[in-house]
């Protein structure tokens, strides 16, 4: 039976939890955390509404193709999906962080882009990476990795890493440090273009409800 409601995309973590006093100013009420639950479907408190639980990186494509009508990203994510056919109406500011360029320490990060010097980059950002690099005219070998960015250039992997940073305490227990800022991130809400038609009087009250709710 096809579901008539609106079904909303979100990853676990730090996301979903800033996330929940954004649903409660919608009227939203997860009936189940999914830290502690094994559903990938969860139900609200409402009938109309339902969670999906998926990979934050997939959260763009699954709004995309329609198979969820909204979900929440990181402005990270969307910047590598490339936001094809998706509504994007709100900066909600949660989960704020930076992505940075980050050495280890004692590398000679601005002299070396002085020299013109072609340097290695691990990142799972590539297309940040090779934009932010592209427009200062630096020349680079880009090496995709999906974690522990932090070991690649302790052992020779890369010269430099492009990353998320919140706090910096990570960088700082591994020996490296930030050297370049290259954007502010924080998670949006994104619609599916279709479905907003279609379903906008589902949809429409809470795009509102978030938006009074957002953190100033």
């Amino acid at each position: 039976m096809t579901y008539t409601g609106i079904t909303l995309a979100l990853s676990k973590g730090r996301i979903f939890e800033e996330t929940l006093p954004l649903l409660a100013a919608a009227g939203i009420t997860p009936t189940e955390n999914p830290e502690s639950s094994r559903k990938l479907i969860i139900g609200t408190n409402r009938p109309d509404v339902r969670l999906i639980i998926v990979r934050a990186s997939d959260v763009p494509t699954y709004v995309q193709y329609g198979a969820a009508d909204l979900g929440i990203a990181g402005k990270d994510v969307l910047n590598e999906h490339g936001g094809k056919g998706l509504y994007q109406p709100l900066d909600l500011r949660i989960a704020r962080c930076r992505m940075m360029v980050a050495v280890r320490e004692g590398y000679d990060y601005s002299g070396i882009v002085k020299q013109g010097a072609r340097i290695r980059v691990a990142t799972k950002y590539v297309n940040a990476a090779r934009d932010h690099f592209a427009s200062k005219g630096v020349h680079i070998d880009l090496i995709k990795l999906y974690g522990s960015m932090e070991l690649a250039p302790l052992v020779g992997l890369s010269d430099v890493i492009v990353d998320l940073v919140s706090t910096g305490g990570t960088l700082k227990a591994n020996g490296l440090v930030a050297v370049e800022h290259i954007s502010e991130i924080s998670s949006r809400l994104v619609v599916n273009q279709a479905s907003l038609k279609l379903k906008r009087g589902l949809i429409q009250p809470v795009i509102d409800a978030f938006a009074a709710a957002i953190p100033k």
